[in-house]
């Protein structure tokens, strides 16, 4: 960008998406029409089970709870919960009784197991998975019986290298590594349950992963899921971050400036070792989450900035937060630049919470910490953000983005879509499978669209004093192209956000 009105190109992009459970959201899978067979098939299943919602005993066996209990009361000196099984758990049925019980997914009886071994990191950077549907296990599970003796062996002789907090590593059991559940953050717990949640959600967990094996075995034949399976794994999961550097290297090289969101710290150390660092100074906060792993950062463009012009200004920014504003380590990443041709700027990243609750307060705090520092009061600001703004919102609950749109201008900044943005003009669009922990989240086919994640939430702002707009565009599918009312991410493209990118004009 020069002062003379050189063309300033700015992309934004959250680049997050599937991490572990390939099945977990629908995808677009037009290169394989038994994807969406499967799903609809499993969706059919949990929905109208009829005789097939057969009681839990008859998918995890009277032996497979036997050497289960043996195994917590023996090795991990637990309680037995013998008494839950035969007075409870092994009368219920699959679907009505199990799956879809609401009270389970309020106590997190199954979720919470899931969460926390799903996918083990271990202290080498490699990654362990349960065997289970719902990750990248890349084990037989085609009968209840390969997967149970996995499953056993994996959460009770599997010592795994762990990093502790102190930076001390320790030899644990995925079993050792399940957390207590606690009736205050989670009320439906009963006080007996919270005394006996260690052993009482392992065996939930071990039932609820029988049943996803048992649904996956009946509806379909191994030979044929678990190959589609394994290549959903390796294009969704295992390729992301080639897939997504791909696009940026081949398709948005010519950006000026590029402002990523929800960006894990392998990414970061992937791209600086690729093609990507020849064109781009490509730059974190020198406090990264590492813990969620999601973390917003910016890449400049070498032939428009040196890297001797970029300071972080998070923390001033963060200073000006107010009292319980929504923001996690990471979400903001801001700097001050100058262009190669002396333009100063303040480039700014950042990933609004679920709800878009933190979104305008982070504005606030931006623009206060602009205008009570005299060193940026003269930076033009250029702000990317995943916004998590709403088409229907709801005051004080989902952010909407007509309110978004009027805060925004209340400050003399227009954004890629306008002063006013289309509330139907959508950068999301998922919803999640029957094929997760949370049924309750779970959408049919046929629901996609009411019920899924489609929302106009992706935003470039800047001051409408200094810039124009030339042209805006959104990107789907890795190719420069939007294909409306199509769910992603796709095995091409890695990210359930599209790619914003506008051509900015500076104004005389």
């Amino acid at each position: 960008m020069v002062k003379a009105g050189r063309h300033l190109q700015v992309t934004t992009w959250n680049i997050a998406a599937i991490n572990n459970n390939p099945f977990e959201y629908w995808i677009t899978y037009k290169e394989n029409p038994k994807y969406e067979k499967l799903m609809v098939d499993v969706e059919n299943f949990l929905e109208t089970p009829g005789e097939k919602d057969v009681p839990v005993s008859e998918v995890f066996s009277e032996d497979m709870f036997a050497a289960l209990d043996a195994r917590m009361v023996k090795n991990m000196g637990w309680k037995s919960v013998e008494s839950y099984w035969k007075s409870d758990f092994s009368k219920r049925n699959i679907i009505s009784g199990f799956m879809k019980d609401p009270s389970l997914g309020s106590k997190r009886l199954a979720s919470m197991p899931d969460r926390v071994t799903n996918t083990i990191n271990t202290a080498d950077g490699e990654q362990v998975f349960r065997p289970t549907v719902i990750n990248m296990y890349a084990g037989d599970l085609g009968s209840g019986e390969k997967w149970w003796k996995e499953w056993e062996k994996f959460m009770f002789d599997t010592k795994l290298a762990i990093k502790q907090k102190d930076g001390s590593v320790k030899q644990v059991l995925p079993a050792e590594m399940l957390k207590p559940i606690s009736r205050t953050k989670y009320p439906a717990v009963t006080e007996q349950e919270e005394a006996d949640c260690m052993p009482l959600q392992t065996m939930c967990g071990a039932i609820f992963d029988a049943i996803l094996v048992h649904v996956m075995n009946t509806v379909s034949d191994a030979a044929e899921w678990q190959p589609l399976k394994k290549t959903m794994v390796e294009n969704l999961n295992k390729k992301k971050v080639p897939h997504t550097l791909q696009i940026l290297e081949k398709k948005y090289s010519d950006s000026d400036i590029i402002t990523l969101q929800e960006v894990a710290a392998a990414f970061v150390a992937e791209a600086r070792e690729g093609p990507l660092a020849g064109s781009f100074h490509i730059l974190s906060s020198s406090n990264m989450d590492m813990t969620r792993d999601q973390n917003s950062i910016i890449l400049l463009n070498k032939k428009t900035f040196s890297a001797g012009t970029v300071t972080e200004i998070s923390p001033q920014i963060e200073a000006q937060f107010a009292e319980k504003t929504p923001v996690a380590k990471g979400d903001l990443f801001a700097i001050k630049t100058a262009s190669n041709d002396g333009v100063p700027l303040v480039v700014a990243s950042f990933h609004g919470d679920t709800n878009g609750l933190a979104t305008k307060p982070v504005l606030d705090a931006v623009i206060k910490a602009m205008g009570s520092d005299k060193d940026l009061v003269s930076h033009k600001l250029v702000f990317g953000l995943d916004a998590n703004t709403y088409e229907h919102g709801k005051a004080g609950v989902k952010q909407d983005v007509m309110e978004w749109g009027k805060h925004y201008a209340s400050y003399g900044l227009t954004s890629c879509w306008g002063d006013k943005p289309n509330p139907s003009n959508y950068t999301t669009f998922n919803a999640r499978t029957y094929l997760q922990p949370q049924l309750n989240k779970a959408c049919k086919k046929s629901e996609m669209r009411a019920k899924g994640d489609i929302n106009p939430k992706d935003f470039i702002l800047f001051p409408k004093e200094d810039f124009t707009v030339l042209k805006t565009w959104k990107d789907n599918t890795g190719e420069q192209k939007y294909t409306e009312g199509m769910a992603f991410p796709t095995l091409q493209f890695p990210s359930d956000h599209g790619l914003v990118a506008s051509i900015l004009k500076p104004k005389d």
